[in-house]
């Protein structure tokens, strides 16, 4: 029954016998409230824009908001960006300085090799000059010289190593610099939304407040809406008549 018809019957230009077929009865009431929770189940199979499954973030698609879930809340997700991003840090601070002490160990143990080498050059030298005729100490002590050659360029990759090591945690001072810009972004939000909160909020409780009206004067989307409590008083007050 549309509002027409209501006001039609009110105002006495519709016979209640004639013209309301079938009449409107409480099983006939419940038979509808019936279809429409069938209707609202089926709809609730089909996938909602809100459902989080469905749900993808996308800067080409008009989404609506996202719903409110932790993988959405933005200052959460920059909290745990944040923190995640410093207990990464400082595990590759940890690894970057385990390197750079086996790389320092490792040119202490290449000079040590360096003074052996260069003593077993002079020794070779001496008995290469004593003993000429001796074909040996000339062999040992080219090979002695070829070591140190090769020491010395293993110690320059290592001091090359070192350097790049150092390189490297200069470059991941910046993690800490856009940890801060986050933490500023995250206090702006906050800020914000503090502030909306305040200038949002009255002086009477959510709970206490009037329900808003189904339709008012300009609707047009609810103006043959009826509810089962208008119905329910009509036909108590033909009883009454």
């Amino acid at each position: 029954m549309t509002q027409e018809e209501l006001d039609a019957l009110m105002n006495g230009d519709m016979d209640l016998d004639e013209e309301i077929e079938p009449a409107v009865t409480m099983e006939s009431i419940e038979e509808i409230t019936d279809d429409d929770e069938e209707e609202d189940d089926d709809s609730n199979d089909a996938p909602m824009e809100f459902d989080p499954e469905t749900y993808r973030v996308s800067a080409t698609h008009s989404w609506p908001p996202p719903p409110p879930t932790d993988d959405n809340k933005m200052v959460h997700q920059l909290d745990d960006v944040t923190k995640e991003s410093e207990q990464k840090a400082s595990e590759i601070f940890d690894l970057i300085e385990d390197i750079s002490n086996d790389l320092g160990d490792g040119e202490k143990q290449l000079k040590a090799l360096n003074l052996i080498l260069k003593s077993n050059i002079e020794l070779f030298e001496t008995l290469r000059l004593k003993f000429p005729h001796v074909s040996v100490f000339e062999t040992q002590l080219e090979k002695n010289k070829d070591g140190l050659v090769k020491t010395g360029k293993v110690m320059d990759i290592l001091q090359n190593g070192g350097d790049t090591i150092m390189n490297v945690m200069d470059i991941m001072q910046y993690q800490d610099i856009h940890r801060q810009k986050i933490e500023r972004v995250i206090n702006v939000m906050r800020a914000l939304s503090t502030y909306m909160n305040h200038l949002f909020s009255g002086k009477i409780d959510d709970a206490k407040r009037v329900g808003s009206a189904t339709h008012l004067p300009g609707d047009t989307s609810t103006e043959d809406i009826v509810n089962s409590e208008d119905i329910e008083a009509l036909l108590a007050s033909f009883g009454q008549k």
